[in-house]
């Protein structure tokens, strides 16, 4: 019996993983400076993959908007990121129906469409000028989203999310990030300030002026579905205008809406009204149980005009540095267009293909959205330094990397380790939703060498932030390598 037990036994300790290693005093203590009771996970590791700090790198936590980590990187590997973006570029056809050809504004995924009066590139007032020329009246001015099925917003994500810029509606048809801005100047002290819009939305103004040196505290609220736009609060009678950004519901509609503006600026009459177009999300969307080719679309209108946008590598860099959620929703459902529908579900098994090659196990992560707005969202720092690695060893390594914040000089990093020795020499992904913090990326030690890492900090009481004891603990790491 001993002769066959003991080669077992050897096998066994053969297999067996490699301890972890020991966590320093110096990031035990940086670690503990955490609000107690909250769960860390922080996994390094240097050029060769071996682990310098491992904590709990293998168990599932909320990331936030380290998601974006996975949807950018997936769209590096997917998408031509350095032409200029001439496919997700939004289009204008004239349709024909009576007297007066309707207007139809079609929008192919294009994140960074613009009505603003500035505008120097991908301007809707492109296509409103074309249709100036070609004809003095139209008919209906529609907004066309069916590049993508119906799904405006992530399943996962609060509702409360909804009414301001970060939780903004997705479509193919896109506008101004989905923003409407709304201004409030103060009044007389004691009467009710001003606030104005651009008339898309109605106002119920219940923000008082207070007296000079006072609090500005102002809330907003809309139900969804609704154009009501409540206003409460205060605003001091020397304050400065202070301008909220209100999400949108339906940004077909919306950018439709600003279309027919334009035009009537252009001296364009309309006769009809606005109105949409969407694609409802149906079964067949969702590659698990789709079945047969998707039906065939009827014949269009030629194209009167597009806008080419610039590069999406240049939308990259703006999306990662300032954490653009609705810009990362769009990429998810555009690499699920590239040989799917183009829905949320499309995007996530275009994902999975992605994260398989990259050595990423399927039960390291789930994910309800692309961005990192969802509940659902889950990885293990194992995970997120899998694909930190995986991707710096890709053709597009060093363009994703210069996506991400720098410390202490830029982006959601700008005002992080200031005065540290990783100022200017981390470059990572920030992540902050209810009671999670994340951060994940690559850093430069004493010594000069490279180390890879993520960290999350997930269940902290009162939503209390954890990033100070992160920061401090990536400090340490550092300092002592």
């Amino acid at each position: 019996m001993m002769l066959i037990l003991l080669p077992l036994l050897a096998a066994a300790a053969a297999d067996a993983p490699a301890p972890a290693p020991s966590v320093s005093p110096e990031v035990s203590a940086a670690l503990a400076t955490a609000a107690e009771g909250t769960r860390i996970g922080l996994l390094v590791v240097d050029e060769a993959g071996r682990e310098v700090v491992a904590v709990r790198p293998d168990e599932r936590f909320v990331p936030a908007s380290n998601t974006k980590l996975y949807t950018t990187a997936t769209a590096f590997a997917m998408l031509d990121t350095s032409a200029p973006d001439a496919g997700a570029g939004a289009s204008v056809r004239l349709e024909p129906r009576g007297p007066a050809r309707d207007v139809v504004l079609i929008g192919a995924g294009d994140a960074r469409l613009s009505s603003a009066a500035n505008c120097q590139s991908d301007c809707l007032s492109t296509l409103a000028e074309a249709v100036a020329r070609e004809t003095r009246v139209v008919g209906d001015v529609i907004g066309d989203d069916t590049a993508f099925p119906d799904e405006h917003w992530p399943a996962g994500m609060s509702w409360n999310n909804m009414v301001g810029k970060y939780g903004t509606a997705v479509s193919a048809l896109t506008i101004d990030d989905n923003e409407v801005a709304v201004t409030i100047r103060p009044g007389a002290v004691g009467a009710a300030a001003e606030a104005t819009g651009d008339g898309y939305f109605r106002l119920d103004n219940r923000v008082v002026t207070v007296p000079a040196g006072g609090k500005r505290s102002i809330g907003y609220m809309r139900e969804p579905g609704s154009d009501l736009l409540r206003l409460t609060g205060t605003i001091p009678a020397d304050a400065a205008p202070y301008e909220i950004a209100v999400g949108v519901d339906d940004p077909a509609h919306r950018a439709a809406w600003r279309l027919a503006a334009l035009l009537r600026a252009a001296g364009v009459r309309v006769t009809g009204k606005v109105g949409v177009r969407h694609r409802a999300l149906m079964p067949a969307d969702d590659p698990a149980v789709r079945g047969g080719a998707p039906a065939a679309k009827p014949p269009l209108a030629p194209v009167l005009a597009r806008v080419v946008p610039a590069s999406l590598g240049e939308d990259l860099v703006h999306t990662n540095k300032v954490s653009q959620n609705l810009h990362t929703e769009l990429l998810l459902r555009r690499v699920g267009s590239v040989s799917g529908s183009g829905s949320v579900a499309d995007g996530h098994a275009a994902m999975d293909k992605v994260l398989k090659e990259a050595g990423i196990a399927r039960w390291q992560y789930d994910f309800g959205d692309g961005s990192g707005m969802s509940n659902y969202n889950r990885v293990t720092p194992r995970a997120s330094v899998t694909l930190l690695r995986w991707g710096a060893g890709q053709p597009w390594g060093a363009a994703w990397r210069q996506t991400l914040p720098i410390a202490g000089q830029d982006g959601t990093l700008r005002n992080r380790f200031k005065g540290t020795l990783l100022e200017g020499k981390l470059f990572a992904k920030t992540g902050s939703l209810n009671a999670a913090n994340a951060l994940a990326g690559y850093f430069t030690a004493r010594s000069g060498r490279q180390f890879t890492f993520a960290a999350y900090a997930n269940d902290m009481p009162g939503d209390v932030s954890a990033t100070a004891a992160i920061d401090a603990a990536l400090v340490a790491v550092a300092e002592a390598h």
